[in-house]
């Protein structure tokens, strides 16, 4: 008897037994990346140069892309993409960026807007070389120059790790 009331004590406790499911952590916020890529399509109107003028510089030497706004992780929006122009002073340091102000994108707008003000151009310096009657060039003055750059910035939201990416335009590789 003792061996049935052992099995008769193993299956009422079995039946009595529930399991608690253990709570489900809770779900991880996406993670967001940013890259930017020049704008190919610009219609910047660019400096003409007169004969013998050449134009050195206007290339980009400091920059970090734009961090993916925290407070939009949780929406995790699939792909914003932002166009926008940077507006370069003579000295080579970020002046104005121009975006559309969209209400939706404040966030993403606010973070290029921030990451932008902080990249460094190596200035644009235009110099008119003329040549002397032995026919050697030498350059006779040297300007620099305000310019604008057109970009688009991306950003992904992502589960996992981020990726932030920078570069050039794969349409020009």
């Amino acid at each position: 008897m003792t061996r049935v009331t052992m099995v008769l004590a193993v299956a009422l406790l079995a039946g009595c037994a529930s399991t608690v499911p253990k709570p489900k952590p809770p779900a991880e916020p996406g993670v967001g990346s940013a890259s930017y890529r020049s704008a190919t399509d610009s219609s910047l109107a660019h400096y003409r140069l007169a004969l013998g003028q050449i134009a050195m510089g206007a290339t980009l030497e400091a920059h970090e892309p734009p961090a993916y706004p925290k407070s939009m992780l949780a929406a995790c929006a699939a792909l914003v993409e932002l166009p926008a122009r940077v507006i370069v002073a003579a000295d080579g340091h970020v002046s104005d960026v121009r975006i559309d102000p969209a209400p939706t994108r404040r966030s993403f707008v606010a973070a290029v807007r921030q990451a932008v003000r902080e990249w460094r151009y190596a200035p644009l310096t235009i110099t008119r070389w003329a040549s002397d009657a032995n026919g050697t060039s030498h350059p006779v003055d040297r300007e620099t120059k305000p310019f604008s750059l057109d970009y688009v910035f991306s950003f992904r939201c992502e589960h996992g790790h981020a990726s932030v990416s920078s570069g050039p335009d794969p349409a020009r590789r």
